[in-house]
This record gives structure tokens, C-alpha cells and sequence, in this order.
């Protein structure tokens, strides 16, 4: 097991009705900002809820902020602070409305070019405080210190982090999944699973508490993973999923072990250049990382098949080849479709996503730096 540092600030609020309890975590006199998506906060009820908690706060609203948030969208509610003097967000919806919400915290006092907090790693030296109302169970980003922004302007999607990012609390009230489509339902199932596995499918660490963690998650998420997606709404199998999710990615899992981010990385260049939404570029990705990478992977394959599929056959090659049959067939089982050619992504976006990767400075990459330009068109070939 390799040494680390492990710290994580952020306070959970977790249950029926917590919502209301947001007033008592903000300070007494802030001017807050409350940011949100699209609008389905308002046709679910979210929004009268979180305005009944604000009472007697002082309060503007930025919303829009879409999936796979847009800088150019995030400057705008800069601004807005800026105006008006605002020094606390409230981030309401799903991953996207707060990792946009993190990039706009970060950015309110950057000097400079504030893209360059994504592009080139710029260092944060503030931050406005935020909490979040979660709508959504799939990134992790309601307890972790992370966030992914796209660019249309330069059509990328890149990632930044810093301790200054994590929310102060985030309120999970898995009552607030009732009304989601199953769609999105299924983003999440999926988006929790392949966290997971960025973590734990790797090579042997000697880091078996943590190699136990991730498999309770997995297990937690194929157990619950189908009613949550397709059945009517039940309350624990929501509060399941939705600490699972939660579990996947705030950083517990990540302590002492090695990780990959590969698969979110070719993923990332879908998403960016074809729209697909980023579950559904995991779930095409990953089958086909774990078979160009099962050298290098072979043992925790192996584990991976034992201990969540329940596979042990004569041969270790055969093992993997239904623990990869078995991965794929859980992202359709949850009504994802699982290839290039499923999307209508032209074969010549092949070549176009290995050009943006290069140019990015990223065609060797995993756990061990292994994928190369070579094994990434095999990859993205397979998945066509």
C-alpha cells in the first residue's frame, strides 16, 4: 500500500426532509447565489423547498448552467457576483450544476485567464464558500474536491481540482430521485460503476481494505442498480444507490492504491466532440479497456470476476472474457447502449479523437502508462 494523506472537510446531510436544514449551515448575513440546471427544479418541487430554507437569506439565482457545464456560461455568473456582492453559492442539481458551480467559485477571484485553472493547471488561491442540494446520484463531486468543465470555444473538457473546492456540506435526500427519467437514473448507476473500477482495476497493492471497499460498492450498485433504474421508486433502494454513488468518488476508495482515468479521459473527447452523454462514453469505453489492458490488468480481473461475477473457469483467459461480457451486459441490462456505432459517431472520429488526445499530450496514459497510441485505435475500433 502506498503512503498518503487523507482529509475530507465535507459535512453529509443525509435523509428525508434534510433539505430544510441548509438555513442552519450558512452563515447568518451571506449573499448567496443559488445556481441550478435547467429547470426541473421547479416541476419536481426542489426549488420551493430550498426557497422555503432560505427564508429570511438574501439570495439571487443564476440557472442554465448545463450538462457538462460550459465556461463560457460559468463566466457569466462570475459576473453576477462580482455585481452583486455575492459570498456564498448554493449549487441545486446534479454533478453538472456543481462542478459548474466549483469552476465558478474558483474562478470569481482568479487572476487572469480563468480557463487556465482547467487547461493548464493554474493554482487557486481562493475560493467562495458553497453548499450543495444534490439531484442527482452519479460523479461523487457532492464530497470530493474535483470538477470537469467543457470549453466550446476550443472543444475540450477538462478537469481541475483543489482542496478549496470541496462544499462546505451537501444535503442528500435520495426522495429528491423520484422524479428523475431513467435515463438519467441510469448515467448515474453507471457513472458511480466505472468511478469505482478507475480505482480498483489496476494491479495488486497489497491495499486489501481498499480493495473491499470498492467491491462493496460495485456489488451495492449491481444489487440496486436495476430496480433503482427500471422499477418504481422505492426509498432504501435510493438511499442505497445514492451513498454508493457518493462512495464511489470521495476519495476514500483512492487512498493507497494506484488508479487509471483512462477510460474518462477517451470519454471526456466523446462527450466534447460527439455529445454523448458521459455515462454512456464510460460504458463504451470501458469493455474495451479492460481487454486491450488485461495484461496488465490480469490479476485484478481475475479478482474482479471472482468477487462481483461470481466467475472462476479452468482457464484465467476465459474468466476475463466473461467478466468483460458480464460488465457490458450490465450497462444494456440498464438500457445503455454500449458502441460507437450506436451514436451514429462516424469510424472516422476514430482518428480525430487519437489527434486531440496527442495534441493534449495524452496518448500514454493509465495506471501504469501503458495505453499507447496503437492500443487506443485497437480500442476504440473494437468499441465501433
Amino acid at each position: 500500500m502506498y503512503n498518503f494523506e487523507f482529509r475530507n472537510p465535507v459535512k453529509i446531510i443525509f435523509g428525508d426532509g434534510k433539505i430544510a436544514s441548509i438555513a442552519n449551515e450558512i452563515p447568518i448575513g451571506s449573499r448567496i447565489l443559488l445556481t441550478y440546471g435547467g429547470g426541473s427544479i421547479f416541476k419536481n418541487g426542489i426549488y420551493n423547498q430550498v426557497v422555503k430554507a432560505l427564508s429570511g437569506h438574501t439570495f439571487f439565482e443564476f440557472g442554465g448552467i448545463e450538462p457538462n457545464p460550459r465556461y463560457h456560461t460559468l463566466l457569466k455568473a462570475v459576473a453576477l457576483i462580482k455585481k452583486e456582492n455575492i459570498d456564498f453559492l448554493l449549487a441545486v442539481g446534479g454533478g453538472s450544476v456543481v462542478d459548474g458551480t466549483k469552476f465558478i467559485s474558483a474562478a470569481v477571484n482568479f487572476n487572469g485567464d480563468s480557463w487556465d485553472i482547467c487547461a493548464k493547471g493554474a493554482v487557486i488561491k481562493s475560493a467562495i464558500p458553497f453548499g450543495i442540494v444534490l439531484t442527482l446520484s452519479a460523479t461523487g463531486t457532492e464530497m470530493n474536491s474535483f470538477s470537469v468543465i467543457s470549453n466550446d470555444s476550443t472543444n475540450e473538457k477538462l478537469a481541475f481540482g483543489s482542496p478549496l473546492v470541496y462544499p462546505k456540506f451537501s444535503v442528500l435526500d435520495p426522495n429528491v430521485l423520484k422524479s428523475l427519467p431513467k435515463t438519467q437514473l441510469s448515467n448515474g448507476v453507471i457513472d458511480a460503476f466505472v468511478h469505482v473500477l478507475e480505482q480498483y482495476l489496476t494491479f495488486p497493492n497489497q491495499a486489501e481494505i481498499q480493495d473491499r471497499f470498492a467491491e462493496a460498492v460495485l456489488l451495492t450498485l449491481i444489487e440496486y442498480g436495476f430496480d433503482y433504474v427500471l422499477k418504481d421508486f422505492d426509498y432504501n433502494t435510493a438511499s442505497n444507490t445514492m451513498w454508493a454513488a457518493t462512495m464511489a468518488l470521495n476519495g476514500q476508495l483512492a487512498l493507497g492504491v494506484p488508479s487509471d482515468w483512462a477510460t474518462h479521459k477517451i470519454g471526456h473527447e466523446l462527450t466534447a466532440l460527439y455529445g454523448l452523454d458521459h455515462a454512456q462514453s464510460l460504458a463504451v469505453v470501458l469493455p474495451g479497456m479492460m481487454e486491450v489492458m488485461r495484461t496488465e490488468k490480469h490479476e485484478k480481473l481475475l479478482r474482479y470476476a471472482k468477487n462481483i461475477w461470481n466467475l472462476s473457469e479452468e482457464h484465467d483467459e476465459i474468466t476475463i472474457d466473461q467478466a468483460i461480457v458480464k460488465t457490458e451486459e450490465f450497462f444494456q441490462s440498464l438500457e445503455t447502449k454500449t458502441h460507437l456505432s450506436d451514436y451514429n459517431i462516424p469510424e472516422s472520429g476514430i482518428e480525430i479523437i487519437i489527434e486531440k488526445l496527442k495534441k493534449q499530450g495524452k496518448i500514454q496514459f493509465g495506471e501504469q502508462n501503458a495505453l499507447d497510441e496503437n492500443r487506443l485505435r485497437t480500442l476504440l475500433k473494437m468499441r465501433y
